[in-house]
Parts: structure tokens; C-alpha cells; sequence
């Protein structure tokens, strides 16, 4: 093969890989990192709600108990989120030193610790209000939708 060939095929597959990674990079769609916004957690919220509803066919205080434990868990998430405004901030800082700060891991975890130690039994209690409601039907809906590994009502 001729050299200006193989140098014309190097060059072309590394600005290929280079554009391809670039690409890859600098798509932010579904995994967008951070936490949510208020209104596309409202919107997700709604979504989940509407699909279980349907799913189960709820009646209006089974959607009711729903809305509790959507209250709920969302309550808690943001008291474990907490009030900063990039929560992996907090885990880079502990590397940012030479040193891994030990002392402030300790202190993170203390603090994640102690909110789902508080929200937790609110959360549990919910959960169980809404289970609870459901009529055997609708119960062995869900432990079916869980034993297949579909989550809560995953796609499929």
C-alpha cells in the first residue's frame, strides 16, 4: 500500500474517533447530570403516577394514598439531596486534596444517615397505606411486575 494511502486512512480513523468522542461528550439528553429541576421532577412525577394508576386501575383514594407516598419520597429525596446545589461537589471535594478528607466522608455519611433514619418511617408507613388499599387483584399485580424484574412498572 502506498504511504499517502496509510497516512490518509490513520488521519481519516483518528478524526473519526476524535469527532465520535467529542459527539458522545457533549450529548447531555437523558443522563443529564445533577439533580433534576422542580418541574421535570413534577413532570416525571406526574408520568409515574398516571402509568401505575392506569396500570393498576386505581380508584380515587387508592390515587390518593399514591399522591401521599409520591409526597413522601420526594420529601425525603430532597432532604437527602440537601441544600447543596451540586451534591457531587461535596463528593469531589473529598478528594480534592492530596489527602482524602476522612473526616468530612464521615460527616456526609453521618448526615445521609440521619435523614433516612427520620423520613424513612414516614416513607415505609406510606407505602404500606398504599399497598394496603390495593384489592388481592391489584396486589398480585405488583408483586408480578416486581418478580419480573420490571421494577414498578418499567417499560415492556
Amino acid at each position: 500500500m502506498k504511504p499517502w494511502i496509510k497516512r490518509s486512512l490513520l488521519a481519516f480513523t483518528g478524526i473519526s474517533i476524535a469527532l465520535g468522542g467529542l459527539a458522545a461528550c457533549g450529548t447531555r439528553g437523558h443522563h443529564e447530570r445533577g439533580p433534576m429541576s422542580a418541574e421535570k421532577m413534577a413532570e416525571v412525577r406526574g408520568k409515574v403516577i398516571e402509568r401505575i394508576t392506569s396500570k393498576l386501575d386505581l380508584d380515587a383514594a387508592q390515587q390518593q394514598k399514591l399522591n401521599v407516598l409520591a409526597d413522601k419520597v420526594q420529601a425525603q429525596r430532597a432532604a437527602f439531596i440537601g441544600q447543596s446545589a451540586d451534591p457531587r461537589a461535596e463528593l469531589r471535594s473529598l478528594v480534592a486534596a492530596e489527602k482524602f478528607d476522612r473526616a468530612r466522608a464521615l460527616g456526609l455519611l453521618d448526615e445521609k444517615t440521619r435523614v433516612l433514619q427520620v423520613s424513612s418511617p414516614e416513607v415505609i408507613n406510606a407505602l404500606a397505606d398504599f399497598y394496603d388499599s390495593l384489592n388481592p387483584t391489584q396486589q398480585a399485580e405488583v408483586r408480578d411486575r416486581m418478580a419480573h424484574r420490571k421494577g414498578w412498572f418499567g417499560r415492556g
